[in-house]
């Protein structure tokens, strides 16, 4: 039933590939705008129809994102003088500086409980909007990227305004709103309730509502993550059934693998779109693979359950559904769970881990997944000229000095964080106290920890309290950077290609749109990770599954 499971999410994928990528195509491509987009251009002061260059869309990016920080930091401060508060004392100040970061950031990394720490007005106005505006930010930088590819000789790529409004508008909105009423259908929560006693096992206990399932269904379908309860995708109000499980995972990776339709159709080349999503594909179906393998196994020093790692995964899903479930949502930006990643096996839980490290582009975050495989792509391509002795082009762009230094700068941003980070929290008393386990898995638990925050993934290993002055300003760094560096890098790769004129093809042209170039786009992917994460990867999960 787990691979049948898993072919009918292909199957489905496969199905709404063309027609949501055509319809992204047309949104970023139109020359018209709605009256309720006429309406907040003029409310924001928005010239819509005025193009920018990279570095005035880059600080438009950037100011609207600290604005959005700062918003939401202040209405969890002063959360206990709002009304729909439920009676919840402000959120402290390390953990709303967490929190804010995480959901401007696309990352949803969570350092409390939801249902005893936010309020409804805190989940609806401020984590359930970044929810959606957050991932319309990374659709729009992808747009941008992919426009500095189609564009000839011109120094501008688009306007970051109206690309963040449409997405939201047009696309993550409507998506999202028939999602909840699915999910409302399914047996996911949707009130406004106030905290409920139940009768429970051990006694009674606050039972909290709320919007769930439209909270649910954006930070899911926006890879964003987080959950309104502690448990996440676990609970039954955010995840009540099989079916539901199966509709959440193709939330989370519905958009993502339609994008590459989308570049195809606005660089005028489909063929190119096929080859990106040929090594999304491959490399998430091998991953998918890989940790049910293992989880289903069952071997090491996890707890055994009908011979497979049973512990931590909710007896709804099983082994396999949860499996895949992890597999998605490290591939993904996502950061939603409905297991427990500290239970799974240690190979099973490396996969996890490894799926952050690859950059999160398989198929990766809503756009981000996107441009994080162009700029792999450009490197491809520059390892590719140097193999034959010329220079290497994609697309019709030469790749220069400008633009592999740019690539190898977003390439090497999270790398530094992730390992950097490990090493400071290893190093120092404060990382060390919060550690619940010693040796390989402890380790494993740090490491999981910073590739999460620097991918802008959100998941957690577990076994680390993370919710200390310590970790919460740490990782809450990581994500800050994790995210607005390599988008700078982008946009200054995607302004650099847009103002180059069409360089004709020849006999040396590398082909871009062939298995061949799949094949070594996938290889340079894997070898990148492998030859910058292995060291730190032997001493956590492959010491602990070598030694089980």
């Amino acid at each position: 039933m787990g691979w049948i499971f898993i072919a009918s999410l292909i199957l489905a994928l496969i199905i709404t590939h063309k027609p949501l990528g055509d319809y992204m195509y047309r949104v970023y491509t139109s020359a018209k705008h709605n009256v309720v987009e006429r309406g907040i251009y003029k409310l924001l002061g928005v010239q819509a129809d005025s193009e920018q260059r990279w570095g005035v869309y880059a600080r438009s990016l950037l100011a609207f994102s600290v604005i959005s920080l700062l918003f939401l930091y202040g209405l969890q401060r002063l959360q206990n003088h709002l009304f729909l508060s439920l009676g919840f004392d402000p959120v402290t100040d390390h953990v709303a500086w967490n929190t804010a970061v995480s959901f401007v950031t696309n990352t949803n990394w969570q350092a409390y409980s939801g249902e005893s720490t936010m309020g409804h007005l805190v989940q609806m106005a401020g984590l359930a909007v970044q929810n959606f505006v957050s991932a319309a930010v990374g659709m729009a930088v992808a747009v941008a990227l992919v426009r500095g590819f189609a564009r000839r000789g011109v120094d501008t790529l688009g306007n970051f305004w109206v690309d963040l409004v449409r997405g939201t508008l047009r696309i993550l909105l409507p998506i999202a709103f028939v999602g909840a009423l699915i999910l409302v259908a399914g047996g996911l929560v949707q009130n406004f309730a106030g905290p409920h006693e139940i009768a429970g096992l051990t006694g009674p206990q606050n039972m909290t509502g709320g919007p769930v399932a439209s909270q649910e269904v954006i930070k899911e379908l926006g890879t964003n993550g987080g959950g309104f309860y502690n448990t996440n995708s676990a609970h039954p109000f955010e995840n009540a059934t099989s079916w539901t499980n199966w509709f959440e995972i193709f939330l989370i990776l519905l958009i993502p693998f339609a994008l590459p339709r989308t570049f195809g159709k606005m660089v005028g080349q489909v063929r190119q779109g096929y080859a990106i999503l040929a090594v999304m594909g491959v490399i998430a179906l091998a991953s998918v693979v890989l940790t049910n393998v293992f989880e289903l196994a069952g071997n090491a020093t996890v707890p055994q359950a009908i011979g497979a790692a049973m512990e931590g995964k909710d007896v709804r899903f099983g082994v396999a559904n949860s499996a895949t479930f992890g597999a998605a949502t490290t591939l993904t930006s996502t950061g939603a769970v409905d297991s427990f990643h500290d239970s799974y096996t240690p190979f099973g839980g490396m996969m996890t881990m490894f799926n952050m490290m690859l950059g999160e582009v398989a198929p990766g975050g809503v756009g981000a997944g996107l441009y994080g495989m162009l700029v792999l792509a450009v490197i491809t391509v520059f390892v590719a000229g140097l193999m034959v002795g010329r220079t290497p082009e994609y697309l019709g762009k030469k790749i220069g000095a400008r633009e592999i230094k740019l690539a190898s700068m977003y390439f090497l941003v999270t790398p530094i964080l992730v390992l950097v980070g490990t090493a400071v929290a290893m190093g120092n008393e404060a990382g060390l106290a919060a550690m619940l386990n010693s040796g390989p898995h402890g380790f494993s638990e740090i490491l999981y920890a910073f590739t999460s925050a620097s991918n802008n993934n959100g998941s957690a290993f577990g076994g680390v309290t993370v919710n200390t002055p310590f970790y919460d300003i740490a990782l809450g760094l990581c994500m800050l950077f994790g995210r607005f560096l390599p988008i700078i890098f982008v946009l200054a790769l995607a302004g650099s290609l847009a103002q180059q004129k069409p360089v004709p093809e020849s006999v040396g042209t590398l082909p871009t749109h062939r298995p061949q170039f799949v094949g070594m786009v996938v290889g340079v992917t894997i070898i990148l990770v492998a030859l910058t994460f292995l060291p730190a990867l032997a001493l956590g999960p492959l010491a602990e599954g070598l030694l089980s």
